[in-house]
């Protein structure tokens, strides 16, 4: 995919950037989940497995992703943000942006054991009613951060502070996880992104990237991916 609109960074001021790369990772992966939920033939419980798995992963990264925007940005936000027209309105906003979308993860969290154990028609359609419901406020909450959250982000929080919060967002991903992780945020990247990320790497992460991991990675979305769309990845 192709995003020629990539913004270069400016020096001395936050990469905000970095957070539309993430994001596109959640709204990549939340369309699939209904599609790999639907793909799952009745009574296939093995089949029903990996994607449960694949979907608690989904619904923990998001879950600590949100964690990390609640414990860092808000408050810094709503300490600097003051003075701007409408800037507490706006955090208070992404705060009950985040309270929707943890009700929607908890609902898909109730339903999915069920068709796990059963994924018969009924199962099947109640858990992904509940991820397109969850999508929808997904989508929202995202759309609206990146128009409204980003800018004061950009104006009000320092570089230290913005990489500080990159550096808990990479803490909360399982050592044994970084390099799939690392492969979902390559994905849709364009060559400037990947690039940019690739250069932020450490040394070994990068070695072991272009070794084995971006093989790994292609491996997994092969698997998890083939009823839908073949199991092609970039």
């Amino acid at each position: 995919m192709s995003h020629s609109t990539t913004p270069s960074p400016s020096p001395g001021r936050p990469y905000t950037h970095e957070m539309v790369v993430v994001h596109r990772v959640f709204r990549r992966e939340s369309a699939l989940l209904p599609r790999l939920v639907r793909a799952v033939p009745e009574g296939a419980t093995g089949r029903a497995e990996v994607v449960g798995e694949h979907l608690a992963e989904y619904v923990t990264g998001l879950h600590h992703h949100h964690t990390v925007e609640d414990e860092t940005i808000w408050p810094l936000l709503r300490e600097r943000a003051e003075a701007v027209a409408e800037g507490a309105d706006i955090v208070v906003r992404m705060e009950e942006q985040h309270a929707r979308i943890d009700r929607s993860l908890a609902e898909v969290t109730d339903r999915a054991p069920a068709w796990q154990r059963s994924p018969d028609r009924a199962t099947t359609e109640e858990l992904a009613g509940a991820l397109e419901q969850h999508r929808h406020a997904l989508l929202e909450h995202l759309d609206d951060e990146e128009r409204l959250v980003l800018p004061l982000v950009a104006e009000h929080l320092t570089v230290a502070e913005w990489d500080a919060v990159g550096r808990r967002g990479m803490e909360t991903v399982p050592k044994d996880k970084l390099l799939l992780a690392l492969g979902a945020l390559l994905e849709d990247a364009d060559a400037q992104e990947r690039a940019y990320f690739l250069e932020r790497a450490p040394l070994i992460g990068r070695l072991m990237w272009r070794a084995f991991g971006r093989r790994q990675y292609t491996a997994a979305c092969r698997t998890l991916r083939a009823p839908i769309e073949g199991g092609t990845a970039r």
